[in-house]
Parts: C-alpha cells; sequence; structure tokens
C-alpha cells in the first residue's frame, strides 16, 4: 500500500546478458520449450520482496506507516530520470500469439468475472483529454521501470493456500474502520514484502483473496495497518472513500505480474504501477485518494494508462514482450504514490532480469491515458 519509502539509492539491479550464439540458437529453442512447459501453476510468488517504487504517501494519509518511514528516508523531490537502457537482441524465440485457452485465474479461481474492470480490453478505449497533462506530470522523459526481479529485495510476495487453510486472528492499529475484519487464512510460512509497505497477499482456494498493509506476526496471528477481502467471483467494490491493503482503495495481487502467466505467453488482465505525485481524487474501480495535490493536470488514483497501439515491439523478447503485449490491451492503474512509472510483480528468484531490463528502455511517451470515467473526491 502507500508508504514505502523510495530507495535512497536506486538499485537497478540489470545483469550481464548471456551471449548466444548461432551455435547454440537450436539448443536455445528447446531449453525455452522446456521451460515453458514446466511452468509453475498456481504456487506462491516464493521470494521475499519490496516495492521499490512505493514512496511514502505525501498526503499524510498514513501517519502511522509514515513517521516511521520518514525517519529513515528524507523525501524531497522525485528520483531522478531513468537512464534509457539499450534492448539486447537475443535470437531466441518470440511469445507466442495471444489465443487465451482459460481466463486469467489464481488459486484455482477465475480472476473476477469476465466483465470485471480488471478483465477490460482497453485497446480501443477513447483516450482521456487529461492525458498528455498525466503523461507530462508522471514524466514523458522518463522510463518505464520493473519493480520487480530476482533479487529478493525488488518486488512483492504471495501466497497460495486451500480452501481449507486455517483462519487465525487480525488486530488493525490504524485503519480497523475501512478494513474487513478477521480472522484470515494466511499460512505459518507467508511472506512479508521487504520495505516499509509490508504487505502480505493470499490467494485462498475459497476464491478470495485477502491482503494486509502494515503487517507483522504477533503472537498466532497477526497485527496490520489496514487489511481488505476480495471476492473472485463478484465485481463488488471497496465502500467509497475507503482504502484496501493499496492507497487506491484496489486489491494488490491481480496487478502484479506473475511469472506463471507470463510464461503461458499471455497476461489477461490490467496491472498496477506507481507514480510519484497524485491529485486529491479517484476513478473508479479505485475508492480511495491519496493526493497531495488538486491540480486537475496530475493523475488521480484508478487513472488508466496504456501503452500506444503505435509502439513497436518487434525488437522486444520474453517476459518483456509478454508484459508490454499486456499494457497494449489491458493497460495500468495508477495504485499507489511511489516512483514514477514502476510497475509491480511478484518476487521470483526465476525471473531473467536482462529480459526486464528491456522493459527500461520505454518511455513515458509511449503511454496514454485512457477516458475510464469521472474523477471523484
Amino acid at each position: 500500500m502507500a508508504g514505502t519509502a523510495t530507495r535512497a539509492a536506486d538499485t537497478d539491479h540489470m545483469r550481464v546478458g548471456t551471449r548466444v550464439t548461432v551455435a547454440l540458437l537450436a539448443a536455445s529453442t528447446v531449453a525455452l520449450a522446456g521451460c515453458a512447459g514446466g511452468a509453475h501453476g498456481n504456487a506462491s510468488g516464493t521470494a521475499t520482496g519490496g516495492t521499490a517504487g512505493s514512496a511514502l504517501r505525501m498526503s499524510g494519509i498514513r501517519p502511522a506507516m509514515n513517521a516511521a518511514v520518514a525517519n529513515s528516508v528524507a523525501w524531497t523531490s522525485p528520483r531522478p530520470m531513468d537512464p534509457p537502457v539499450p534492448v539486447r537482441p537475443r535470437w531466441l524465440p518470440l511469445p507466442v500469439p495471444h489465443q487465451p485457452s482459460a481466463p486469467a485465474s489464481i488459486a484455482g479461481c477465475p480472476l473476477f468475472p469476465p466483465d470485471n474492470p480488471w478483465r477490460h480490453d482497453i485497446s480501443h478505449a477513447p483516450v482521456s483529454s487529461r492525458s498528455a497533462a498525466w503523461v507530462a506530470s508522471i514524466g514523458s522523459g522518463r522510463f518505464l521501470h520493473p519493480d520487480f526481479g530476482s533479487d529478493p529485495s525488488y518486488g512483492i510476495p504471495y501466497s497460495v493456500v486451500p480452501a481449507g487453510q486455517p483462519k487465525v486472528a487480525v488486530r488493525f492499529t490504524a485503519y480497523g474502520d475501512e478494513s474487513d475484519p478477521g480472522p484470515y487464512p494466511i499460512p505459518p510460512t507467508a511472506r512479508i514484502e521487504a520495505g516499509g509497505d509490508a504487505h502480505v497477499l493470499v490467494a485462498s482456494g475459497d476464491c478470495h483473496l485477502y491482503e494486509l498493509y502494515g503487517a507483522a506476526r504477533s503472537g498466532s496471528g497477526w497485527t496490520a495497518q489496514s487489511g481488505a477481502v476480495f471476492n473472485l467471483a463478484s465485481d463488488a467494490l471497496r465502500p467509497a472513500g475507503w482504502t484496501s491493503a493499496d492507497a487506491a482503495g484496489l486489491p494488490i495481487l491481480p496487478g502484479l505480474v506473475r511469472r506463471d502467466e507470463v510464461l503461458t505467453g499471455h497476461i489477461d488482465h490490467a496491472l498496477r504501477f506507481t507514480v510519484a505525485t497524485t491529485q486529491r481524487g479517484y476513478i473508479s474501480p479505485a475508492t480511495h485518494q491519496a493526493g497531495s495535490t488538486t491540480d486537475p493536470n496530475v493523475p488521480p488514483m484508478g487513472a488508466r494508462f496504456r501503452l500506444k497501439a503505435s509502439f513497436d515491439l518487434s525488437r522486444y523478447h520474453g517476459a518483456a514482450r509478454v508484459v508490454l503485449q499486456c499494457l497494449k490491451t489491458y493497460g495500468m492503474f495508477v495504485a499507489d504514490n511511489g516512483s514514477n512509472w514502476y510497475l509491480s510483480g511478484a518476487s521470483d528468484s526465476r525471473w531473467d532480469d536482462t529480459d526486464l531490463d528491456q522493459l527500461k528502455s520505454v518511455p513515458g511517451s509511449a503511454f496514454e491515458a485512457v477516458d475510464s470515467g469521472p474523477v471523484r473526491s
């Protein structure tokens, strides 16, 4: 949720790419096919993660957490512009064409009904009249940044549990009046996101998501700043004005880039990203604002952006190609205050960081905001 302080030094976690010679082309192709065949299904994102991009809430919406964050990080201005990262050509097969054989899912359950906003194809949606201003506010000359990778200090971990997972008590310390009461089916092995947000995400076989913000173990149970439960079979939103485990009042897990989905060759839902400054308002399906300005030329929570149809994907490969195609089709929601253009994903030690680094060559100018509804306050 809102509040993870921007890292004092941005660790690019770039890796030196492995050269693939013509002599190894056949072997590489076979290896990649084997990898896709062995993709893990709905196992959890097993590595501990931390959202590098989530910055401390400038509006003071999270006073309890922000005080702790502010003691260790001095917020002054948005982080310096990320330099473009050249795309390294690699002789590997491109992802298969987008031919989903099943709807997006998690824990054996559909990831919301087909008409849910997360699953709307927005590739032909009208452009917002505020698009140019919002892109300029985030930074047309800044670059997309994968806020996840093989490094366990990046990304947000999650757990998948069966429907019968025992539930444990959760005591809310700050936003109990906007939180869904426990108990929650959090397993003993649940991982806590590294960094100030300390998210705990659980997808259950009972077809619900259980998400905590500012979580900590407490005896046999947990404490948390806030928590939310989402029914995967429903389109119901949080009550107007309510937060969740995320600043925008949205679920977090559906917005993560997950490796199991990437290995299928397509992601069939919107993603989640952060921006440094948001206006005091939100666009549905968001239900909560955490802005620091009333300037309408700054995007609100829930604003939805997509990669322009004209952006050429031919030079991208692997996971990066799958992510970029998703951003053309389903886009991404402004979900939290944090570093500009930071795209959220699940931590997994098996990510190929050289592959993900391709995303850093995509400029903010390649995005546009779509008209997805009025701004509410």
